[in-house]
């Protein structure tokens, strides 16, 4: 494909320690894929939850396709994701543990052209975590910045 699409949720490394990470397939409409293709998409406040067994997306924002009629999509729609049985049944079981969480880290086309979530099984990160985060960013900058010739 020549147009490689990628959105990438940047809250989420901040926000939360990565511990697993899974390629989820993700069930759209018509007029949402070609929204992703023109990167119309925010996964900024995004998360997942369980329902019936089944693995749901939960507040991405994929804006409605501007030449799409009157069969245009709901921006803010639960999506169902694609995983294997075991696979949904481990983070189910994980899930359970007390402050974890799934959040979508990015979403991109693969090279059939399929729409794929990146899904991370995560731990929220204290106050005091984001700011040596920081720290280590800046301090990263810094370095970089006296290196370069």
């Amino acid at each position: 494909m020549a147009n490689k699409v990628e959105i990438v949720n940047k809250k989420a490394k901040f926000e939360y320690t990565i511990l697993d990470k899974y390629e989820a397939g993700i069930v759209l409409t018509g007029t949402e894929i070609k929204s992703i293709r023109q990167n119309k998409v925010s996964l900024s406040d995004a998360y997942c939850v369980f329902k019936d067994g089944e693995l749901w997306a939960k507040n991405i924002h994929i804006s409605e396709y501007a030449n799409g009629t009157y069969n245009n999509h709901d921006p803010k729609r639960d999506r169902k994701l694609l995983l294997h049985k075991y696979q949904l049944k481990r983070l189910e079981s994980k899930i359970k543990e007390s402050g974890l969480t799934i959040v979508p880290l990015r979403l991109y086309l693969n090279d059939k052209g399929l729409a794929k979530l990146e899904i991370a099984l995560v731990r929220g990160k204290k106050e005091y975590d984001k700011r040596e985060a920081i720290k280590k960013r800046e301090s990263e900058r810094n370095i970089s910045k006296y290196l370069k010739p």
